[in-house]
This record gives structure tokens, C-alpha cells and sequence, in this order.
């Protein structure tokens, strides 16, 4: 079955950016958008139900314990936002991350710094042990860790679970940023600990911008001091004459305002590309392009890998650059030529999904070969 109609000169190597969309995803925005033109919201029941049967969607994505451990936020910066303005911090306190993280996750920690919190930056990059790297720097003032599930730049894949126990352990709470995951690899918020998830629809999961799953541990869910109000996060959000109010009892309330039905129905399209094409054989095909990305790369003269080899530490990104070779340039020679790719981490970044077939990546390696600068 094909799930996609990509123009045959390109060759999407950029799911870690911006995902195109699978066909029955395009589809659905197509009928969404006929269906408002010709009807407007006469059906907007069953457009709520697309909703709801969004959120249950992604709890299987990620193992939660129940949809209503689910939000849907805008963003991903948006749902990290809602967790470090949300916890009530102690003067002293800190967070700690992994350098180099992307500026989702290290801004808004900083950002605390008027309240008294630092922010750790634990270099994680080319240590053989990254995980005990960064347990090593907790200590007792340690309020949250908050790590990148896979580093954007050199695509490290930490492993959670370990991180996930030693936090439980020491009553520290764990923040995942899974967006350079979820969607690429099998996911289980319950076997890693997760208090809360964060990750937005349009790399991996092959949804539009503008819609991320939140995951919030149930325990947490009425602990967050919530910032934001309006008629959505409400218990009772449709008794618009009520007067007396109380937020919603589960992740909704982190929701303040009208939902976006136009990418629920888009992402709830995607995920059934996934489902349909099933996570095991997903995280499997993954890994294996990835795989063979490094393998042909390493067979050209005056290659430097910046992501890890080992399967175990790898996942859909594979960075690299060129010994004598301006970077730009050899980006631009690619954009030009098709490949749809990145700059990031001082090198390319090739960032293959399931359905990419080896012809196009053996392609595009023999267009990084043929550029002569």
C-alpha cells in the first residue's frame, strides 16, 4: 500500500524538521475543509468525536494509563511551558538537561531563573555513558529532569527507562521532550516513568504544525498551578450561562480554548498511517534506514559521523559532514538537487522515515559524493 505521493525528484530526508503528509492525511484536511465550505459546523458533534478519538489514539502511541492523561496543546513549547510555570518552585531548586538541547527545552527552564531555579547543562555528546552522566549531576535540589528523548542535532537516543528509575528513585521529576521519537520508535510513557511527555505532530507522527500531544501523569494533573483559563478547560465547558466554575478533572484542562479541529482531524488521519502500518515494523524500517544511511556514508573518504553507530543509540537521524567541504554548500548542492534535508549540529542531518525506500537514500548519497566544491 502506498501512503504517499511524493514527487519523484525529491527525496524527503527531513522528518526531523517537518513531515509531508501521508495521502489519507491530505485527504481528510481536503473533506474537512469541503465539509465547512458546503455544511459550516452543522456536524460539529462528530467533529468532537474525532477528537476524543484522537486522544485515545495517542494514549496508545504512548502507553498511558488513560486518555484522560492526554491534552492537546499547540505546541511542544507551549506544553513545556505549561509544566515549568505550573510546578510551584522553591528558590534553590534547579532543573537539569542535557547541553546542546533544542531551545525548547532549555529556555523555558531558564526562564525560571527569576524565581530562583537554575538550570544545569550536563554535555552528553561523545560520553559513552550519557545516562549516568546525567544522573550524576542530580542532587538534592534537584526539582525536574528534562531530556530530548533523541538529541535533534546528533540524533542520541537516551535510554529512558534507566533515566525514568533513577528519578523515580530519588522523588526528582522526569520531563521527556519525545518529539524526535514518537512516531519513529515505539513509545511507553508507563515502562520509562514519564511524568510528563511533550510532542508535537508534524515530524515524526507525520501530522500538521500547530498540534502536539501533552502527557500528564494522572497524580500531576491537579497539582499543575494553571496559568491559562477559558471555556474549554472547563468541567462543564458547554453550560456557557453557568457561574460557578471548576477545571475539567483531567488533562483538558490544560486546554484553554477552542480546539483545533482542522489539524485533529489531519493528525488523527496520520496516526492511522502508522497504526495501520503498525509501530513494531515502523521502528524497525527506521532504524534500518538509518542503519544504511551510516553504512554507505562511512564508505565515501572524508566522512565525519556526528551521530552514534550503535543500533540501540540511534534513531532516525543521521548527521554528518564532509572533510574540506563547505557545509552550506554541500546543503544547498543537495536542496537544489531534491534531497529535502537540514542544517544542524555543524553538519547535514538526513532524517529518513519508514516508508523511504533505499533507492532514494543510496540517491542522495551519491549526490553528497558527486559535489565537488
Amino acid at each position: 500500500m502506498s501512503y504517499f505521493d511524493l514527487d519523484d525528484d525529491v527525496i524527503y530526508l527531513n522528518h526531523a524538521a517537518v513531515a509531508p503528509w501521508p495521502l489519507r492525511t491530505a485527504a481528510a484536511v481536503t473533506d474537512f475543509a469541503a465539509e465547512n465550505a458546503r455544511r459550516g459546523s452543522q456536524h460539529y458533534e462528530r467533529w468532537i468525536q474525532t477528537e476524543a478519538g484522537l486522544r485515545h489514539k495517542l494514549q496508545q502511541l504512548v502507553n498511558a494509563a488513560s486518555s484522560d492523561e492526554i491534552a492537546l496543546l499547540k505546541s511542544t513549547s507551549e506544553g513545556l511551558s505549561k509544566i515549568a510555570w505550573g510546578l510551584r518552585w522553591k528558590s534553590g531548586e534547579n532543573v537539569v538537561i542535557p547541553a546542546g538541547e533544542f531551545p525548547s527545552n532549555r529556555i523555558v527552564w531558564q526562564s525560571l531563573s527569576r524565581l530562583g531555579v537554575t538550570t544545569t547543562q550536563v554535555p552528553i555528546n561523545g560520553i559513552e555513558n550519557p545516562e549516568q552522566t546525567l544522573i550524576d549531576a542530580l542532587d538534592e535540589h534537584t526539582r525536574v529532569l528534562s531530556v530530548s528523548s533523541v538529541q535533534y542535532a546528533s540524533g542520541l537516543r537516551l535510554d529512558l527507562e534507566k533515566l525514568g528509575t533513577a528519578c523515580r528513585r530519588r522523588g526528582i521529576l522526569f520531563c521527556v521532550d519525545a518529539i524526535q521519537s514518537i512516531g519513529a520508535l515505539r513509545f511507553d510513557v508507563q515502562a520509562m516513568q514519564a511524568d510528563f511527555v511533550v510532542a508535537d505532530g508534524h515530524k515524526w507522527m507525520l501530522g500538521p504544525e500547530g498540534l502536539a500531544l501533552f502527557y500528564c501523569r494522572r497524580e500531576h494533573i491537579d497539582k499543575l498551578v494553571l496559568n491559562e483559563f477559558g471555556w474549554h478547560m472547563l468541567q462543564n465547558p458547554g453550560d456557557f450561562d453557568r457561574q460557578d466554575w471548576q477545571p475539567a478533572n483531567d488533562a483538558r484542562r490544560f486546554e484553554c480554548g477552542s480546539p483545533n479541529m482542522l489539524a485533529i482531524h489531519a493528525l488523527d488521519a496520520s496516526l492511522d498511517v502508522l497504526f495501520d502500518a503498525g509501530m513494531d515494523k515502523v521502528e524497525a524500517r527506521v532504524l534500518d534506514n538509518s542503519g544504511r544511511l551510516i553504512e554507505q556514508l562511512l564508505e565515501l573518504d572524508g566522512i565525519e559521523l556526528l551521530s552514534p553507530r550503535e543500533r540501540h543509540r540511534r534513531a532516525g537521524i543521521v548527521t554528518f559532514r564532509r572533510d574540506g567541504v563547505d557545509t552550506e554548500a554541500l546543503y544547498r548542492h543537495l536542496q537544489h538537487n531534491g534531497v529535502i534535508c537540514a542544517l544542524r549540529g555543524g553538519g547535514i542531518r538526513f532524517s529518513p522515515h519508514f516508508y523511504t525506500e533505499a533507492e532514494k537514500i543510496s540517491t542522495a548519497i551519491r549526490l553528497v559524493t558527486a559535489f565537488s566544491p
